[in-house]
Formats: C-alpha cells, sequence, structure tokens
C-alpha cells in the first residue's frame, strides 16, 4: 500500500490491509485438518451402525470400541484407542466418553455414550440413532451442494450466452434499423 499511495496514508492503509489478512488467514483451516474432519464425517455412520451392532450383540462398550477402532482404523481409530485405553485402565466412562466432545465431529457419539454410561439409557439405541441422523446430515449436506452447484453454474453459462444473444438476436435487428432510419425518403 506504501508503494501505491506512499507517504503516511499508505503505510497506515498497509498496516490496516496487514492485519484484516493476518486475521482472516488466522481464521482458514489447514488442508489437514479439512481431509481429517471429512474422513471422520464420511466413517462416522458406519462406525456408529457398528458400534450399535456389537453392542447388541452383546459386547460391552469398551470391547465394542476397541472393535470399531481396529475395523475402521483411521482418524476415528486414532480419537477411539485411547478412550478404550482409558476405560479399561479404570477411567469414568461417562468423563472418558466426554473426550470425543472436543472434535466437533465425533461430538454426537460421545454425547450419546457418556448419557448411555452415565444415565443407564441403552447405548446400542442411543447410538444408532445417533448414526441415522448423521445419515440424514450428510443428505442434507450433499443436496445443499448440489443446489449451489446449480446456482454456481448460471453465471459462466450466463456469460457464454449473452454475448450469442446480443450478436445473433440483438445486433441485426439494430443494424436493420439504423439502415432503415438513415435511409433518406
Amino acid at each position: 500500500m506504501f508503494v501505491l499511495f506512499g507517504g503516511w496514508i499508505g503505510g497506515g492503509a498497509g498496516i490496516v490491509v496487514a492485519l484484516a489478512l493476518d486475521r482472516r488467514l488466522g481464521r482458514l483451516e489447514p488442508r489437514s485438518g479439512r481431509v481429517l474432519r471429512v474422513r471422520l464425517r464420511a466413517d462416522l455412520p458406519s462406525a456408529a451402525d457398528l458400534f450399535a451392532a456389537c453392542l447388541l450383540a452383546g459386547s460391552s462398550p469398551v470391547e465394542a470400541a476397541e472393535a470399531v477402532a481396529h475395523a475402521v482404523g483411521g482418524p476415528l481409530a486414532a480419537r477411539l484407542r485411547p478412550i478404550v485405553a482409558s476405560l479399561r485402565l479404570g477411567g469414568d466412562p461417562g468423563r472418558c466418553w466426554l473426550g470425543l466432545t472436543d472434535d466437533p465431529v465425533l461430538a454426537p457419539l460421545g454425547r450419546a455414550l457418556a448419557r448411555a454410561a452415565t444415565g443407564g439409557a441403552p447405548a446400542a439405541a442411543l447410538v444408532a440413532r445417533m448414526a441415522d441422523e448423521q445419515r440424514a446430515e450428510h443428505r442434507r449436506a450433499a443436496a445443499a451442494a448440489a443446489r449451489r452447484v446449480g446456482v454456481r453454474a448460471t453465471v459462466p453459462l450466463g456469460l457464454c450466452f449473452l454475448p450469442a444473444f446480443l450478436l445473433i438476436g440483438v445486433v441485426p435487428i439494430v443494424i436493420g434499423l439504423t439502415t432503415t432510419l438513415l435511409q433518406p425518403f
């Protein structure tokens, strides 16, 4: 900005722009975090179904979490393994499961399991319901993304068709009118 405006105005504008960019860029999520979040969001419904199936088969929540971590792998397993270890060492189940609420993607699973551990609600039903909610949220997000694609496609299409419309439809009419109006009687 100093190069464009010079003097005190350019220096002040440069500082303001630098602070605004620093604040804006600081809010952006790193690519690795975004990839991790997308993977967790994709794995969560099937992992929750597997978790509920293990619970319905008679496994304890710790054994079910260990089986899910082993079957699913990836970042979800990395988040479940410390909780399983903590539970095996005798940690409070409610607090251990609430450790998943640090991650906004896994928070529904953590709250459901903590509610089941502290309140005595059937964990399998809570986890299965949470999986259904996650699938419904996935469908809503996909439908919204499809609608956004349709809206975003109108601008390029408009930019392509508007010149063609002007050249084929409007320009010949204007030329025809001007030649007719400019001819002497």
